[in-house]
């Protein structure tokens, strides 16, 4: 193949795939299955990713850039012939600025590893996905990736202070500042996060930090029912304690992961987990109103972590969840839906009444204090009933999420699994808008063609 051997003539021999084998494992990411694609580069350099770029537009070639594909919606997955620019080998921490609260690192390292990093120093980066071990901080980037601590700070977009990228022309362009203030000019590093490689390839990333919290303390708490822990999560936001996290676990959820979570919730119970970080003064006096506030909101039972271990062991459970799920059956229907923090268990009460509706079965959890539900129909894909049973319940859900005034995507993205569904949420005018946006940075179409946008 032709290109395959001036991709190998820009990354070297052992840096491009093309045997069927190796690129199956490109057909898909945790979630949505496509097709192989011709070929795949593995890229170490901002200037190998321009070269790349610049060859597929001679041969208007689709290029799909690929991080850790741990993604959920198709972002990275082809669905033509295509090239997969593979970037997990420009994984360089670059420097980590203390003076100023800083880091410079390439979008191929994982984020627990930067973690780590940063919090040897006293440091802290605040994005905190559930597939933190195996996600790329270019990814996150790509999907403006959410997570467990968003309710306190924020989501990857926050954390951004600036981009290299690599437009479809293979330019390289530099957006952001490395001041704290910065309005000269559009702000484009933040239209390319959560871009999902439509606009450009990431190949380099400035993201602030802050100093790490010295300590920190788990709760979980656990209702009667949902609509009880419903109540306990507005208690808690309009209260006087930020948690750094607040996860919310219906009945489904908590069986699905009962061997972590504790054996001691009782059937059909809900369950929220707070975490509350800061110094040490604080942390005790903000976890002890915590605890007055989840009793005053009926909660069956609160109970702090009494170590480390134990408090590792609960977020553990919680981030296994997703996996867990699929002992239910071999596949799933997910959807990381939004909506207003108020109508919170109006939507999983919804999605309760709409599964009983098609007999489907259901699983919901999420990140309370941002209204963000993981909302999933396992199935078995052998069963033709139960599969349609669970597109349509999951079709439904979407609308009655727009329903509620929330959005269809809260931290995953569009790709290809959520882009039938798009005009749902946004009007013909900002559809069109939109697709200028892509032909102006994209004028041949390259960039992962054909995501995003029916």
């Amino acid at each position: 193949m032709a290109v395959a051997k001036q991709l190998a003539r820009i990354v070297g021999a052992k840096a491009v795939l093309t045997d069927p084998g190796d690129l199956a494992a490109f057909a898909t990411d945790a979630k949505i299955e496509g097709r192989p694609p011709l070929a795949v580069a593995f890229v170490t350099s901002t200037q190998q990713v321009q070269r790349i770029v610049r060859l597929c537009g001679e041969r208007r070639l689709a290029l799909i850039p690929r991080g850790a594909g741990t993604g959920t919606v198709g972002g990275a997955v082809p669905e033509t012939d295509a090239i997969v620019l593979d970037l997990s080998r420009l994984n360089r921490i670059l420097e980590i600025d203390t003076a100023n609260l800083l880091a410079d690192l390439e979008p191929g390292v994982i984020l627990s590893d930067f973690q780590r990093e940063v919090e040897s120093r006293g440091l802290f980066y605040g994005p905190d996905p559930a597939s933190r071990d195996t996600c790329s901080l270019g990814g996150n980037a790509a999907t403006n990736a959410g997570g467990l601590r968003a309710i306190k700070y924020g989501v990857t977009a926050d954390w951004i202070k600036g981009l290299d990228v690599v437009p479809a022309s293979g330019d390289l362009i530099h957006t952001g500042t490395r001041t704290i203030k910065g309005v000269v000019g559009y702000d484009l590093t933040h239209l390319f996060v959560g871009s999902e490689g439509t606009l450009g390839v990431i190949t380099g990333l400035t993201v602030r930090l802050m100093p790490k919290p010295p300590e920190k303390q788990t709760l979980l708490a656990v209702f009667a029912t949902l609509r009880r822990a419903g109540d306990a999560v507005l208690a808690v936001m309009r209260g006087p304690v930020t948690p750094a996290a607040m996860e919310i676990m219906d009945a489904t959820t908590i069986d699905a992961v009962r061997g972590h979570i504790g054996d001691s919730i009782p059937a059909g119970h809900a369950a929220l987990l707070l975490e509350v970080n800061g110094d040490r003064e604080a942390v005790s006096r903000e976890a002890a109103v915590l605890e007055k506030l989840l009793g005053e909101a009926d909660a069956a039972w609160v109970r702090r972590a009494t170590d480390p271990e134990e408090a590792d062991e609960l977020w553990a459970a919680r981030r296994a969840i997703s996996p867990a799920i699929y002992e239910i059956r071999p596949k799933k229907l997910a959807d990381d839906v939004a909506v207003p923090i108020a109508r919170l268990v109006d939507l999983f009460e919804g999605v309760a009444k709409i599964a009983a509706e098609h007999k489907a079965l259901h699983a919901c959890y999420g990140h309370a204090g941002d209204g963000n539900v993981h909302v999933n129909f396992p199935y078995d894909p052998a069963d033709s009933g139960e599969t349609y049973r669970a597109r349509q319940a999951r079709e439904q859900m979407l609308r009655l999420t727009l329903k509620l005034g929330g959005t269809l995507s809260g931290e995953h993205g569009i790709g290809s699994a959520k882009r039938p569904f798009l005009p749902w949420e946004q009007g013909p005018a900002l559809l069109a808008l939109q697709k200028r946006l892509k032909r102006a940075f994209d004028p041949q179409g390259i960039l992962n063609p054909g995501k995003v946008f029916p």
